[in-house]
Parts: structure tokens; sequence; C-alpha cells
């Protein structure tokens, strides 16, 4: 299995880690199969597999729920297990009934958003012998407040907020931060003030690793194009030409044929 000291061996030798979401078994099983080191089991699963239109309506049972699943199918991977919204914002009780929840089910780390009011429970989950992976810029756990899904870090304050934050996280003993939709500047500033391990989506090429929606790079919907994204299969026109291959051969009675039947 992957663990956190071979990959803070492979960011110290200058070697890029690769990093997918995943949420279910079959794909895990793939996975496992890749070179693919991390696994964030990412609460976008709320928008990818349960149709919702933000992160917001996942809690963290559900969440657990993908966790097994993965761990099931990629044991050998290092999976993140992401802390959904306001699961880590309550008594420091039912916060960490939530890590728990999300580590006995498999995962070998939790990712929260933001800094400012975790600062106490980040060193807590730390202290309690887990790794916590920070998550900065858009954090879509806050796409209220920040008025849609947008870049972050923009204006001189807030590009000095987000480096102070990622001190931050280092201080409290974060392993790892997600840097997501920043501009491309502010991350080779950044990299600079961390020896964090600095994962990327939309946030340029100068973090130690990059991270994609699995649903997104494999092209499963046209309609999601941020800039960002690199499609590395058109997983729509696929499925949609078996689908429909499929939906012919029974409309013309060609499945199933003689040598497919008991």
């Amino acid at each position: 299995m992957s663990n956190i000291n071979q990959l803070v061996a492979k960011k110290l030798a200058g070697e890029k880690l690769a990093m997918l979401t995943c949420y279910d078994y079959s794909s895990a099983l793939i996975m496992s199969q890749s070179d693919v080191e991390m696994i964030l089991v990412g609460d976008s699963a709320a928008m990818v597999m349960h149709g919702e239109s933000s992160t917001l309506p996942i809690d963290y049972h559900t969440m657990a729920q993908h966790v097994r699943a993965v761990a099931k199918g990629a044991p050998n991977k290092f999976i993140i297990g992401d802390m959904p919204f306001l699961s880590y914002r309550k008594s420091l009780d039912e916060n960490m009934q939530a890590v728990e929840t999300l580590m006995k089910a498999g995962a070998h780390a939790i990712k929260l958003e933001g800094v400012t009011g975790n600062e106490t429970l980040i060193k807590h989950i730390v202290e309690s012998g887990i790794p916590v992976m920070g998550h900065l810029g858009l954090t879509p756990q806050s796409v209220n407040q920040l008025g849609g899904f947008k870049v972050q870090g923009k204006s001189v304050d807030a590009q000095k907020k987000i480096i102070e934050d990622a001190k931050t996280l280092e201080s409290l003993g974060c392993f790892s931060v997600v840097l997501e939709c920043v501009p491309d500047e502010l991350t080779k500033e950044l990299v600079k003030y961390t020896n964090m391990i600095t994962i990327g989506i939309g946030a340029g090429a100068a973090v130690d690793g990059q991270v994609l929606v699995l649903q997104d790079m494999l092209g499963f919907s046209s309609s999601f194009s941020p800039k960002f994204l690199r499609r590395y299969l058109n997983t729509e026109k696929l499925f949609l030409e078996a689908f429909n291959a499929y939906a012919k051969d029974v409309k013309n009675k060609q499945y199933p044929d003689q040598s497919e039947q008991y």
C-alpha cells in the first residue's frame, strides 16, 4: 500500500504525484492497477454520484459508504476521506465521530476545507495519529459565501491570506494541502513557504501533484468544461454507442443469439 512516508519521499525526490477521486468499488478495482498513488473519496460524490447541484447535501455516513467501497477495491492506494459540509463544525465529540467513521471505513487520512475555526480540531486530529489534508482556494462547501464556483486569490490581500492559511495548516501538523482554482503565480509563491505536499486542481504546475474528478477526466459529461480539465477519454460517447448498439440488437431480436442461451 502507498503510505505517507512514500508520498513524502517522492515529493522530496521531485517526483510528481497523481491523485484522482473515486467513489465506488468497480472503479477502485481498476484504479488499483494504475500508477495513481492517491485516491480522494471526495464530497464531490454528492454531485457526480447523487446528482446534487453542490457538495452540501452529502453527510459523513454516506461518505463512509463510499470510502468503504473504494477501500475494498483499492487497498493498495493511499485513500483520503473527505469531511463533508458541517461535519467538522460542531462539537469536538461530534467532529471526531465523523473522523472516526471515515477512518474506520478504510480511509488513511481525512481532508477538510479552510482554516479559520478549524485550528483546534485539526491539531486534535493530528495528535490522534490521523494524517490531515487541508484545502484552500476555491472551497466548494463555501459556495454560497463565495457566490459560486469562482477562481480565488486574485487580489493581493486574498493571495496573502491563502499563503498565511497554508502556513497555519502546516504549523498545525497537516501533511498536505489541496489548492483549487487559484492563479499559477500564487501557487509558485505559496510552495516557497511550505513543506507540505501540495496538490493542485486548477492551480498550475508548481504543485507537487494534481487531482481531477474521475468522471470529469474520463469525459462522462461534455457539458462540464472548466479551463483546467483535460479529458483523457470520451466516455459519454462510448457509453452512448454501447447503449444504442445493445438497444438495437434487442429490438432487432439479435440479442441473445443461440450461443447466449441456456
